[in-house]
């Protein structure tokens, strides 16, 4: 098997150091590996295949080696500063940021979803909002069967997604991640306020979904909500199709939908949850049910690990499809 270069930037966070441990136990077929961050986490050590490797501070000259695939997950001023740089030495850039997610020529990927988009790259290719990958993973199938007409989001994220800093707050009581306290508190405010009276995070889910399901007709709406919950981020998810259906046919296309397992069974208490999904790879959905106010509506209840699926799991899964392809 070919093996390849790879790079890692932002290996000491929490995104980046978890695409490390999935690299390793999806046995990822590496020849070599750099791990690449800050001039504060330069010199650390990451231990990678039972081998220990020091973090090299990122400049310019980061990309003048040999690389085969570059995993950006150090954010957007870096993604800004580095990403074309590294894409023209011929890398290939998978870039976690939201940096190039709406960028007509950067295909912004889900690969149960639409991994065919993957060819279309220009040196970068966008790994989208955790709380989209997780929607459009269990929406994507539906879509293809009934059409989607208008998806209502309400959300409901964990602090990690907020890095360290976020995890930290919501342990030690602190007010420094986030404007108000989140122990023991909801906080209907994730990223910055816009003009529109939306939050960014509220915009990346309703501009992404339109572009990873290519239909830019389909109405959208967002509330996102922080939440007091360590991992994995949870979704109610109203849908109205433009077909009629039958509910048995709904939890048959999402039990044969990749990347999907269905967990549903009111009479035993069963439905996704946070803390059991946590560390895990799929998207679960569950509370499956008819919304009796709309001719052709459902809501839908997901739950998935933002860090791994809505992050490093599927950025590693492109990588893994791109040598696929290549």
């Amino acid at each position: 098997m070919k093996k390849y270069n790879l790079a890692v930037l932002g290996a000491t966070g929490l995104v980046g150091s978890t695409i490390v441990k999935i690299l390793e136990e999806r046995k990822f077929p590496v020849e070599n590996i750099y791990f690449l961050a800050s001039k504060k986490s330069a010199g650390s050590i990451v231990n990678f295949q039972n081998k220990d490797y020091v973090v090299e501070e990122l400049n310019e000259k980061s990309f003048d080696k040999d690389i085969d695939i570059a995993l950006f997950a150090a954010g957007g001023a870096i993604s800004e500063k580095y990403g074309k740089l590294a894409a023209s030495k011929g890398i290939t850039v998978i870039d976690n940021s939201s940096l190039f997610r709406m960028d007509t020529d950067v295909p912004l990927v889900v690969p149960e979803v639409n991994a065919d988009s993957i060819k279309e790259n220009n040196g970068i290719i966008a790994n989208p909002n955790c709380t989209t990958i997780q929607a459009v993973v269990a929406l994507k199938p539906l879509d293809d069967k009934f059409k989607i007409k208008r998806i209502v989001y309400s959300t409901y994220q964990a602090v990690s997604g907020s890095g360290l800093g976020g995890l930290k707050d919501l342990e030690e009581g602190n007010v420094e991640c986030y404007a108000h306290q989140i122990q023991f508190n909801a906080l209907p405010h994730v990223d910055s306020f816009l003009e529109n009276g939306y939050t960014k995070e509220e915009m990346k889910m309703i501009d992404e979904t339109r572009k990873i399901l290519k239909n830019e007709d389909i109405k959208i709406t967002a509330t996102c909500v922080r939440v007091p919950v360590k991992y994995a981020h949870s979704l109610s998810i109203n849908v109205e199709f433009e077909k009629p259906f039958d509910i048995e046919d709904v939890y048959k296309v999402l039990e044969n939908a990749p990347g999907v397992i269905v967990r549903d069974n009111g009479e035993e208490n069963l439905y996704p949850m946070a803390i059991d999904i946590e560390g895990k790879d799929s998207v679960y959905v569950g509370r499956i049910r008819k919304d009796f106010s709309l001719e052709n509506g459902i809501n839908l209840w997901v739950v998935a690990d933002n860090i791994r699926k809505g992050a490093a799991l599927n950025a590693v899964q492109i990588a893994e499809k791109l040598i696929d392809l290549k």
